[in-house]
């Protein structure tokens, strides 16, 4: 249960257990002056895009080895050819532990999203996209005193596999990865990284973020940066993320 209080706000492969959860409030603004082109080419923007987005993430045990999960998105933003704003995704879900041991574990989540008005994708314009299904893949395994004097107490690494089935924009096949290390019982440090590739040569993307996360009790404030460091078609983005945790 000591992973599950410090996953990251994702789906991962460590369950909650029956009638626990948490709910995470997060905001991020990604700003980008250049893009990558089709061959993958750092070129710059007709104009400067900005995209902000506020969004919940809840997840709730319904049994020990079944969890629920939602995800809701409010976003804005603007480039050279559009002015946004209004609903991102509606996303719900569920994971099953497939397998899991007092260090590791194996689970596969299944899920729905209804698009919005806005970004449903990030290469695509708002409002592209209506209905979306995955599947994903996730293991994860923790070990102890692995950082030495000035390490950390505890590290973790989680691994995702998905694909993704789209109604109005190409399928997607997506591989997240996650390293976090506790300092104490009140602090740790993530490093994560989003990668993903569209169907029929199209957008591809590779996004890294660190962040820093400090627990007061039940409570958890996390502070970060998200950089674009690859891709195809797709902006060369940046910027801060910062979110609330409520474990309950």
């Amino acid at each position: 249960m000591g992973l599950a209080l410090a996953a990251p706000a994702a789906a991962g492969p460590w369950t909650w257990a029956k009638g626990e959860g948490q709910a995470i409030l997060k905001a991020e603004y990604m700003v980008a002056d250049d893009g990558f082109d089709p061959d993958g080419r750092r070129v710059p923007l007709p104009e400067q895009r900005s995209d902000a987005v506020l969004a919940l993430f809840t997840e709730y045990g319904l049994t020990d080895r079944l969890t629920l999960q939602f995800k809701a998105e409010y976003q804005s933003g603007e480039d050279a050819f559009v002015d946004y704003e209004g609903r991102g995704p509606i996303e719900v879900g569920l994971t099953w532990q497939v397998w899991r041991d007092d260090r590791a574990a194996v689970s596969l989540y299944g899920g729905y999203s209804d698009g919005g008005e806005g970004r449903n994708a990030g290469y695509a314009a708002p409002g592209e996209g209506e209905r979306d299904w995955e599947v994903r893949i996730a293991a994860g395994r923790s070990f102890e005193g692995m950082g030495g004097a000035w390490g950390p107490d505890r590290t973790f690494v989680d691994v995702q596999a998905a694909r993704r089935i789209r109604q109005g924009l190409p399928d997607e096949t997506r591989i997240d990865a996650t390293l976090g290390g506790h300092f104490g019982e009140d602090w740790m440090i993530l490093g994560q990284a989003f990668g993903g590739v569209a169907d029929d040569d199209r957008a591809r993307w590779l996004s890294i973020e660190a962040s820093l996360v400090r627990r007061f009790g039940d409570w958890s404030l996390q502070g970060g940066w998200r950089q674009t460091v690859a891709g195809r078609e797709t902006p060369v983005a940046s910027g801060p993320v910062i979110a609330v945790w409520r474990r309950f």
